[in-house]
């Protein structure tokens, strides 16, 4: 019975969403609800471990989600990711300019949205297009192939930031691993695949959409290359160090209390944002008031993502609290499926069947959290790219990155399936294969 109650609840979850077109939010709370009346428990309790589970998860994914963006929106605002992709565009040659919009994608992409990273680089995209004559699938392909699995599996990403606090896992360790899994992943789905792909399908920049662009600054306009490049990576550069502490000094060592205190996602972020309010602000010619506006206006559109992710840690604390979680723990246990594989096995499902990354990736973390913790040798840290890798598979027509690929790149449907689906699948599967490999020695 307990197994039927989680797999209804997914289905009800699932037919929310896609068929009555319900808020994932109202979605996960109802499931969550469904799960904790269904098993018996108290519906106090019910009640209890909803609130329990979301305050939980949101006490620390809201800091460092309103931090990030933070970041993200000052170096959108000073050019600063415009001047990474321009210096590593030089640096790498027109011949290999899509190579330098994946490596683009990977540093710019840590702060800031999916979707954001994408509005921010394509006019880049589309100039260098233009001038080198190059496919707009070849270069186009690679960044948001970049954009795409940093967003999925390295932190301090929101969704990526809750499977660590759910699986209570050294955000260090996923940093080094996650950079090991996704850089191939980006390679492979990237310039290869984009390379091969834009021999086959060929688009043109709509002539509508190339007018709304913004013009790129002007060279003395942007800040320094090393100067952004510092500030956009502080964060995980601190994060490593508390893990490398953690790693050679005893518990009760001051210098290792003092590095995982600056070490700490939200004490990492929030040095960041503070260093950034002067690189990347003030000594651009911002005001304070021009720099209050920049960190109001970013916040709004970030309330929908932490709604999805606080309840998705309220269904995970109802799994435990209902005990479905452990029956289902004790079936994975007694049938020896991999708990890494099994989370990337339901991350991918929901995430093809709901369009949602987020969405998938915190069901699949709450499913699959209780199995790792009756399984010595699971590694938290490779639950968390694996889930993470799950929800990028196969993204089709009922995912708004979908459509946003589609109209940018003035691509039929056909075509998109052909390029931003196949390029999404490939990271998936290219990830979990490299992911199942490390578990042989983690």
């Amino acid at each position: 019975m307990p197994l039927v109650i989680t797999l209804i609840s997914i289905v009800l979850l699932l037919i929310l969403i896609t068929r009555f077109k319900v808020n994932p939010f109202v979605s996960l709370l109802l499931a969550a609800g469904f799960v904790g009346i269904a098993s018996g428990m108290p519906l106090v309790k019910v009640v209890d471990s909803i609130k329990d589970g979301m305050g939980g998860t949101l006490g620390f994914i809201a800091i460092v989600l309103a931090l990030g963006t933070m970041l993200g929106k000052m170096m959108a605002e000073s050019g600063g990711a415009e001047r990474i992709a321009r210096t590593l565009i030089n640096r790498f040659g027109e011949k290999n300019v899509h190579w330098a919009m994946m490596f683009v994608a990977f540093i710019v992409g840590i702060p800031v949205f999916f979707q954001v990273g994408f509005v921010l680089l394509i006019p880049l995209v589309f100039t260098i297009a233009r001038q080198t004559g190059v496919s707009l699938i070849k270069i186009g392909i690679p960044l948001i192939a970049g954009l795409s699995i940093v967003h999925g599996i390295v932190p301090p990403h929101p969704a990526a930031m809750a499977a660590v606090d759910l699986f209570q896992a050294d955000v260090g360790k996923t940093i080094m691993l996650s950079i090991i899994v996704a850089l191939p992943s980006a390679i492979i789905a990237g310039p290869l695949y984009g390379t091969w792909i834009s021999k086959r399908v060929k688009t043109s920049i709509s002539p509508e959409l190339a007018s709304q662009l913004s013009e790129p600054k002007d060279e003395r306009d942007l800040p320094s290359f090393g100067i952004t490049v510092f500030t956009v990576l502080l964060p995980v550069l601190l994060m490593l160090l508390a893990t490398i502490a953690d790693v050679n000094l005893p518990k009760e060592d001051m210098l290792r209390q003092w590095a995982d205190f600056i070490g700490n996602p939200i004490t990492s972020l929030l040095i960041a944002v503070i260093i950034s309010f002067w690189t990347l602000g003030f000594n651009r010619g911002f005001t304070k008031d021009d720099i209050l506006k920049f960190t109001n206006d970013c916040l709004a559109p970030t309330a929908t993502i932490l709604l999805v992710i606080g309840a998705g840690g309220a269904f995970n604390k109802v799994l435990l609290n209902s005990g479905v979680g452990d029956y289902i723990a004790e079936l994975a246990t007694a049938s020896a499926i991999s708990p890494i594989f099994l989370g990337w096995l339901i991350a991918a499902l929901i995430r093809v069947a709901t369009g949602s990354a987020t969405v998938s990736m915190m069901t699949a973390a709450g499913i699959v959290g209780p199995i790792a913790l009756q399984i010595p040798g699971t590694s938290p840290e490779l639950l968390v790219l694996a889930t993470g890798s799950g929800s990028l598979i196969l993204s089709h027509v009922n995912d708004s990155g979908f459509w946003l690929i589609k109209e940018y790149f003035n691509m039929s449907v056909q075509d998109t399936l052909k390029t931003w689906t196949v390029m999404e699948t490939i990271l998936s599967v290219v990830a979990i294969i490299l992911i199942m490999a490390l578990s042989l020695v983690i």
